[in-house]
């Protein structure tokens, strides 16, 4: 049986119009992610994927028309970190109109800036506060 950090999981409450993919390895972060997304915009489908590479390699099986509308990022993720998946991405332009997301605890500059410039829509330092957190989210939904 393979490990719940390399499945692919899909939570929706109903069928969705549109899909948003969240590219988190931490389980822990990937249960508040669903929760606070499902509650703030219960009509999104959500997609988690925690490998960089897995992540890659699945949008390449999405046709044009069923690509989500957000891809959320967590930086520090196994076989492609964030800043590697938008350089991948950067590489076809069937992506360029789907807004990316990096979620980090960095707050580093550098990784700040590097991202931006690999094609990611904004560099969001993880909230430690749950109403900064819903805030957040509800930022993320709106770029759908």
């Amino acid at each position: 049986m393979p490990h719940p950090q390399n499945t692919e999981k899909i939570l929706s409450q109903e069928p969705a119009l549109q899909s948003i993919l969240l590219g988190e390895d931490d389980l822990d972060d990937e249960e508040l992610l669903r929760e606070l997304f499902l509650s703030v915009d219960g009509s999104f489908s959500i997609t988690f994927i925690h490998n960089g590479k897995k992540l890659v390699d699945h949008l390449v099986t999405v046709t044009d028309n069923r690509l989500p509308c957000l891809i959320v990022l967590d930086y520090n993720m196994p076989e492609l970190n964030g800043e590697q998946i938008l350089q991948e991405l950067k590489k076809n332009s069937r992506y360029d109109h789907i807004p990316k997301i990096i979620w980090s605890t960095s707050q580093s500059d550098t990784y700040r800036t590097r991202c931006l410039e690999a094609g990611a829509t904004n560099y969001i330092i993880k909230p430690d506060k749950v109403n900064d957190l819903v805030d957040t989210i509800r930022y993320m939904i709106s770029l759908c």
